[in-house]
Protein backbone atom coordinates (compact mmCIF):
# COMPACT_ATOMS: atom_id res chain seq x y z
CA UNK A 1 0.00 0.00 0.00
CA UNK A 2 1.35 3.42 -0.87
CA UNK A 3 0.21 6.83 0.19
CA UNK A 4 0.75 10.19 -1.41
CA UNK A 5 1.90 12.69 1.13
CA UNK A 6 -0.33 15.79 1.21
CA UNK A 7 1.28 18.63 -0.68
CA UNK A 8 -0.81 21.39 0.79
CA UNK A 9 -2.66 22.18 3.93
CA UNK A 10 -6.13 22.28 2.44
CA UNK A 11 -8.08 19.33 1.09
CA UNK A 12 -10.60 21.19 -1.05
CA UNK A 13 -12.27 19.57 -4.07
CA UNK A 14 -14.02 22.03 -6.35
CA UNK A 15 -17.45 20.98 -5.11
CA UNK A 16 -16.78 22.44 -1.67
CA UNK A 17 -16.90 25.94 -3.15
CA UNK A 18 -20.47 25.31 -4.26
CA UNK A 19 -21.26 23.69 -0.92
CA UNK A 20 -19.91 26.65 1.01
CA UNK A 21 -22.25 29.01 -0.85
CA UNK A 22 -25.16 26.59 -0.50
CA UNK A 23 -24.96 26.28 3.27
CA UNK A 24 -24.04 29.87 3.98
CA UNK A 25 -27.71 30.69 4.44
CA UNK A 26 -27.76 28.11 7.23
CA UNK A 27 -24.45 28.59 8.96
CA UNK A 28 -23.56 32.19 7.99
CA UNK A 29 -20.08 31.52 9.34
CA UNK A 30 -18.18 29.24 11.66
CA UNK A 31 -19.46 31.32 14.51
CA UNK A 32 -21.25 34.56 15.09
CA UNK A 33 -21.00 37.04 17.91
CA UNK A 34 -23.28 39.59 19.44
CA UNK A 35 -22.00 42.06 22.00
CA UNK A 36 -21.19 39.31 24.50
CA UNK A 37 -22.24 35.91 23.05
CA UNK A 38 -20.22 33.57 20.82
CA UNK A 39 -22.31 31.04 18.85
CA UNK A 40 -20.46 28.05 17.36
CA UNK A 41 -22.05 25.83 14.70
CA UNK A 42 -21.43 22.07 14.98
CA UNK A 43 -22.51 19.79 12.13
CA UNK A 44 -22.42 15.97 12.08
CA UNK A 45 -24.04 13.00 10.35
CA UNK A 46 -25.52 10.94 13.18
CA UNK A 47 -29.13 10.50 14.25
CA UNK A 48 -30.43 12.49 17.23
CA UNK A 49 -30.89 9.20 19.14
CA UNK A 50 -27.19 8.31 18.91
CA UNK A 51 -25.10 8.41 22.10
CA UNK A 52 -22.52 10.68 20.45
CA UNK A 53 -25.21 13.24 19.64
CA UNK A 54 -26.40 13.04 23.26
CA UNK A 55 -22.81 13.59 24.43
CA UNK A 56 -22.43 16.66 22.23
CA UNK A 57 -25.69 18.06 23.60
CA UNK A 58 -24.25 17.46 27.08
CA UNK A 59 -21.09 19.33 26.04
CA UNK A 60 -23.13 22.24 24.68
CA UNK A 61 -25.01 22.53 27.99
CA UNK A 62 -21.77 22.44 29.97
CA UNK A 63 -20.17 25.11 27.79
CA UNK A 64 -23.21 27.34 28.22
CA UNK A 65 -23.25 26.81 32.00
CA UNK A 66 -19.54 27.30 32.64
CA UNK A 67 -19.26 30.31 30.31
CA UNK A 68 -22.27 32.03 31.84
CA UNK A 69 -24.06 31.60 28.51
CA UNK A 70 -21.43 33.65 26.69
CA UNK A 71 -20.59 30.65 24.47
CA UNK A 72 -23.33 28.63 22.79
CA UNK A 73 -22.92 25.56 20.58
CA UNK A 74 -25.66 24.95 18.02
CA UNK A 75 -25.77 21.32 16.82
CA UNK A 76 -26.99 20.24 13.38
CA UNK A 77 -27.26 16.40 13.14
CA UNK A 78 -28.16 14.01 10.29
CA UNK A 79 -25.93 15.62 7.63
CA UNK A 80 -27.97 18.84 7.64
CA UNK A 81 -24.78 20.77 6.86
CA UNK A 82 -23.19 18.13 4.64
CA UNK A 83 -21.50 14.75 4.76
CA UNK A 84 -18.57 14.10 7.10
CA UNK A 85 -16.08 14.92 4.36
CA UNK A 86 -17.91 18.11 3.43
CA UNK A 87 -18.04 19.25 7.06
CA UNK A 88 -14.28 18.75 7.36
CA UNK A 89 -13.75 20.83 4.23
CA UNK A 90 -15.97 23.57 5.64
CA UNK A 91 -13.92 23.56 8.86
CA UNK A 92 -10.75 24.00 6.85
CA UNK A 93 -12.00 27.14 5.13
CA UNK A 94 -13.60 28.55 8.27
CA UNK A 95 -17.26 28.24 7.18
CA UNK A 96 -18.11 25.84 10.01
CA UNK A 97 -16.87 25.89 13.58
CA UNK A 98 -16.96 22.27 14.79
CA UNK A 99 -17.79 18.78 13.55
CA UNK A 100 -17.78 15.13 14.58
CA UNK A 101 -16.52 12.55 12.08
CA UNK A 102 -15.27 8.99 12.03
CA UNK A 103 -11.49 8.68 12.28
CA UNK A 104 -11.66 6.71 9.02
CA UNK A 105 -12.84 9.77 7.09
CA UNK A 106 -9.94 11.79 8.53
CA UNK A 107 -7.43 9.45 6.85
CA UNK A 108 -7.58 11.53 3.69
CA UNK A 109 -6.94 14.76 5.60
CA UNK A 110 -4.50 13.94 8.42
CA UNK A 111 -2.02 11.06 7.87
CA UNK A 112 -1.72 9.91 11.49
CA UNK A 113 -5.43 8.99 11.65
CA UNK A 114 -4.73 6.17 9.19
CA UNK A 115 -3.50 4.11 12.12
CA UNK A 116 -7.09 3.56 13.28
CA UNK A 117 -7.87 1.76 10.04
CA UNK A 118 -5.47 -1.07 10.89
CA UNK A 119 -7.58 -4.16 11.73
CA UNK A 120 -7.19 -5.70 15.18
CA UNK A 121 -4.89 -2.90 16.32
CA UNK A 122 -6.11 -3.04 19.93
CA UNK A 123 -5.96 -6.08 22.21
CA UNK A 124 -9.14 -5.15 24.06
CA UNK A 125 -11.22 -2.18 25.25
CA UNK A 126 -8.82 -1.39 28.10
CA UNK A 127 -5.91 -1.15 25.66
CA UNK A 128 -7.98 1.03 23.30
CA UNK A 129 -8.88 3.56 26.01
CA UNK A 130 -5.29 3.55 27.26
CA UNK A 131 -4.27 4.75 23.79
CA UNK A 132 -7.12 7.18 23.11
CA UNK A 133 -7.01 8.86 26.53
CA UNK A 134 -3.22 8.90 26.87
CA UNK A 135 -0.28 10.73 25.26
CA UNK A 136 -0.56 8.86 21.95
CA UNK A 137 -4.20 9.86 21.58
CA UNK A 138 -3.40 13.48 22.42
CA UNK A 139 -0.59 13.48 19.86
CA UNK A 140 -2.93 12.20 17.14
CA UNK A 141 -5.67 14.71 18.00
CA UNK A 142 -3.25 17.63 17.63
CA UNK A 143 -1.60 16.27 14.47
CA UNK A 144 -4.36 17.82 12.35
CA UNK A 145 -3.43 21.42 13.17
CA UNK A 146 -1.22 21.88 10.06
CA UNK A 147 -4.30 20.89 8.05
CA UNK A 148 -6.57 23.41 9.85
CA UNK A 149 -8.26 20.69 11.94
CA UNK A 150 -7.74 20.45 15.71
CA UNK A 151 -9.05 17.40 17.57
CA UNK A 152 -10.72 17.99 20.94
CA UNK A 153 -11.58 14.43 22.01
CA UNK A 154 -12.39 10.90 20.90
CA UNK A 155 -15.85 9.43 21.30
CA UNK A 156 -16.24 5.70 21.76
CA UNK A 157 -17.49 4.01 18.57
CA UNK A 158 -16.83 0.45 19.71
CA UNK A 159 -15.82 -2.17 17.17
CA UNK A 160 -17.09 -2.56 13.64
CA UNK A 161 -18.51 -5.81 12.29
CA UNK A 162 -20.06 -7.02 9.04
CA UNK A 163 -23.78 -7.21 8.37
CA UNK A 164 -25.31 -8.73 5.24
CA UNK A 165 -28.65 -9.29 3.56
CA UNK A 166 -28.56 -12.87 2.27
CA UNK A 167 -25.29 -14.55 3.28
CA UNK A 168 -23.99 -14.95 6.84
CA UNK A 169 -20.28 -14.18 7.34
CA UNK A 170 -18.63 -16.96 9.33
CA UNK A 171 -15.20 -16.96 7.65
CA UNK A 172 -13.30 -14.62 5.27
CA UNK A 173 -14.28 -16.68 2.22
CA UNK A 174 -17.95 -15.83 2.86
CA UNK A 175 -17.24 -12.24 1.79
CA UNK A 176 -15.98 -13.33 -1.61
CA UNK A 177 -17.84 -11.52 -4.37
CA UNK A 178 -20.08 -9.49 -2.05
CA UNK A 179 -20.47 -5.74 -2.55
CA UNK A 180 -19.78 -4.24 0.87
CA UNK A 181 -20.37 -0.59 1.71
CA UNK A 182 -17.29 1.00 3.25
CA UNK A 183 -16.29 4.44 4.49
CA UNK A 184 -14.39 6.72 2.13
CA UNK A 185 -11.14 5.32 3.45
CA UNK A 186 -8.32 3.61 1.55
CA UNK A 187 -7.73 1.40 4.60
CA UNK A 188 -11.31 0.17 4.67
CA UNK A 189 -11.32 -0.35 0.91
CA UNK A 190 -8.12 -2.41 1.14
CA UNK A 191 -9.51 -4.43 4.06
CA UNK A 192 -12.57 -5.61 2.14
CA UNK A 193 -10.42 -6.36 -0.90
CA UNK A 194 -8.11 -8.58 1.17
CA UNK A 195 -11.16 -10.50 2.39
CA UNK A 196 -12.35 -11.07 -1.17
CA UNK A 197 -15.22 -8.59 -1.21
CA UNK A 198 -15.96 -5.65 -3.49
CA UNK A 199 -15.68 -2.40 -1.46
CA UNK A 200 -18.25 0.25 -2.34
CA UNK A 201 -17.98 3.71 -0.70
CA UNK A 202 -21.45 5.16 -0.10
CA UNK A 203 -22.46 8.00 2.22
CA UNK A 204 -24.18 6.97 5.44
CA UNK A 205 -27.39 8.80 4.57
CA UNK A 206 -27.75 6.87 1.29
CA UNK A 207 -26.91 3.41 2.65
CA UNK A 208 -30.40 2.23 3.68
CA UNK A 209 -31.70 2.75 0.13
CA UNK A 210 -28.56 1.17 -1.36
CA UNK A 211 -29.11 -1.96 0.75
CA UNK A 212 -32.81 -2.04 -0.04
CA UNK A 213 -32.23 -1.73 -3.79
CA UNK A 214 -29.39 -4.27 -3.89
CA UNK A 215 -26.71 -1.75 -4.85
CA UNK A 216 -24.67 -3.34 -2.04
CA UNK A 217 -25.02 -6.72 -0.33
CA UNK A 218 -23.95 -5.54 3.10
CA UNK A 219 -21.94 -3.10 5.16
CA UNK A 220 -19.93 -2.92 8.38
CA UNK A 221 -20.45 -0.86 11.49
CA UNK A 222 -20.92 -1.00 15.25
CA UNK A 223 -24.14 -2.38 16.85
CA UNK A 224 -25.80 0.97 17.74
CA UNK A 225 -25.31 2.30 14.21
CA UNK A 226 -26.65 -0.95 12.72
CA UNK A 227 -29.73 -0.63 14.92
CA UNK A 228 -30.45 3.11 14.90
CA UNK A 229 -30.06 3.29 11.10
CA UNK A 230 -32.75 0.58 10.72
CA UNK A 231 -30.36 -1.40 8.53
CA UNK A 232 -31.38 -4.47 10.52
CA UNK A 233 -34.72 -4.27 8.69
CA UNK A 234 -32.89 -5.16 5.47
CA UNK A 235 -29.87 -7.14 6.68
CA UNK A 236 -30.69 -10.33 8.54
CA UNK A 237 -27.15 -11.36 9.54
CA UNK A 238 -24.74 -9.56 11.89
CA UNK A 239 -21.31 -11.18 12.25
CA UNK A 240 -19.25 -10.00 15.21
CA UNK A 241 -15.88 -9.92 13.46
CA UNK A 242 -15.00 -6.73 15.39
CA UNK A 243 -12.29 -6.09 12.82
CA UNK A 244 -11.62 -2.41 13.52
CA UNK A 245 -12.18 0.00 16.40
CA UNK A 246 -12.14 3.37 14.64
CA UNK A 247 -13.25 6.09 17.10
CA UNK A 248 -15.34 9.13 16.39
CA UNK A 249 -13.47 12.42 16.61
CA UNK A 250 -14.71 15.83 17.72
CA UNK A 251 -12.88 18.64 15.93
CA UNK A 252 -12.77 22.40 15.85
CA UNK A 253 -11.48 24.39 12.91
CA UNK A 254 -8.02 25.78 13.59
CA UNK A 255 -9.07 29.15 12.14
CA UNK A 256 -11.77 29.45 14.81
CA UNK A 257 -9.55 28.01 17.56
CA UNK A 258 -6.92 30.68 17.04
CA UNK A 259 -9.52 33.43 17.43
CA UNK A 260 -10.58 32.18 20.87
CA UNK A 261 -9.09 33.43 24.11
CA UNK A 262 -7.05 31.02 26.24
CA UNK A 263 -9.96 30.90 28.70
CA UNK A 264 -12.42 29.97 25.95
CA UNK A 265 -10.05 27.30 24.63
CA UNK A 266 -9.62 25.74 28.07
CA UNK A 267 -13.37 25.80 28.65
CA UNK A 268 -14.09 23.98 25.37
CA UNK A 269 -11.40 21.36 25.99
CA UNK A 270 -12.66 20.64 29.50
CA UNK A 271 -16.27 20.31 28.31
CA UNK A 272 -15.18 17.97 25.49
CA UNK A 273 -13.34 15.71 27.96
CA UNK A 274 -16.41 15.58 30.21
CA UNK A 275 -18.60 14.74 27.22
CA UNK A 276 -16.28 11.92 26.14
CA UNK A 277 -16.43 10.35 29.60
CA UNK A 278 -20.22 10.75 29.72
CA UNK A 279 -20.55 9.13 26.28
CA UNK A 280 -18.58 6.02 27.30
CA UNK A 281 -21.37 4.96 29.66
CA UNK A 282 -24.06 5.83 27.12
CA UNK A 283 -22.19 3.75 24.55
CA UNK A 284 -22.09 0.64 26.71
CA UNK A 285 -25.82 0.91 27.32
CA UNK A 286 -26.69 1.59 23.68
CA UNK A 287 -24.55 -1.33 22.47
CA UNK A 288 -26.33 -3.76 24.78
CA UNK A 289 -29.71 -2.34 23.79
CA UNK A 290 -28.88 -2.60 20.07
CA UNK A 291 -27.89 -6.27 20.25
CA UNK A 292 -31.06 -7.11 22.20
CA UNK A 293 -33.28 -5.20 19.78
CA UNK A 294 -31.92 -6.59 16.51
CA UNK A 295 -31.92 -10.13 17.89
CA UNK A 296 -35.56 -9.69 18.93
CA UNK A 297 -36.31 -8.45 15.40
CA UNK A 298 -35.02 -11.74 13.96
CA UNK A 299 -31.44 -10.84 13.05
CA UNK A 300 -29.03 -13.75 13.44
CA UNK A 301 -26.07 -12.70 15.60
CA UNK A 302 -22.96 -14.68 14.61
CA UNK A 303 -19.75 -14.93 16.67
CA UNK A 304 -17.17 -16.22 14.17
CA UNK A 305 -13.63 -17.33 14.95
CA UNK A 306 -11.63 -14.09 14.54
CA UNK A 307 -8.25 -15.75 13.97
CA UNK A 308 -8.76 -16.35 10.20
CA UNK A 309 -9.79 -12.70 9.79
CA UNK A 310 -6.72 -11.54 11.73
CA UNK A 311 -4.43 -13.63 9.53
CA UNK A 312 -6.04 -12.44 6.30
CA UNK A 313 -5.70 -8.77 7.33
CA UNK A 314 -2.20 -8.78 8.85
CA UNK A 315 -0.65 -7.51 5.55
CA UNK A 316 -2.35 -4.16 6.13
CA UNK A 317 -0.06 -3.27 9.03
CA UNK A 318 3.04 -4.52 7.23
CA UNK A 319 2.19 -2.39 4.19
CA UNK A 320 3.14 0.67 6.27
CA UNK A 321 6.65 -0.58 7.08
CA UNK A 322 8.20 2.00 4.73
CA UNK A 323 6.09 4.85 6.11
CA UNK A 324 7.83 5.66 9.36
CA UNK A 325 5.20 8.05 10.78
CA UNK A 326 2.40 5.47 10.60
CA UNK A 327 4.44 2.35 11.26
CA UNK A 328 6.01 3.83 14.39
CA UNK A 329 2.51 4.63 15.68
CA UNK A 330 1.43 1.04 15.03
CA UNK A 331 4.46 -0.25 16.95
CA UNK A 332 3.95 2.16 19.86
CA UNK A 333 0.29 1.23 20.17
CA UNK A 334 0.92 -2.51 20.01
CA UNK A 335 3.81 -2.27 22.48
CA UNK A 336 1.83 -0.26 25.02
CA UNK A 337 1.29 -2.20 28.25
Amino acid sequence: MSWRKPTCRLHLPTRVLFLAFFVVSLVFAACRTSSDVLVIKLGHGLDRKHSVHAAMEFMARRVSEVSGDTIRIEIYPSEQLGTERQCLELLQIGSLGMTKVSAAVLEGFVPSFRVFGIPYLFRDDEHRFQVLEGPIGREILLSGEPYWLRGLCFFDAGSRSFYTKDRPIRKPADLRGLKIRVLESPNFIRMVQLLGGSPTPISWGELYTALQQGIVDGAENNPPSFYLSNHYQVCRYYSLTEHTASPDVLLIGTRLWRRLTEHQQALLEAAAREAAEYQKQLWRESTEEAIRAVRAAGVEIIAPDKEPFMQALEPMAEAYRNQEEIYSLIRRIRDLR
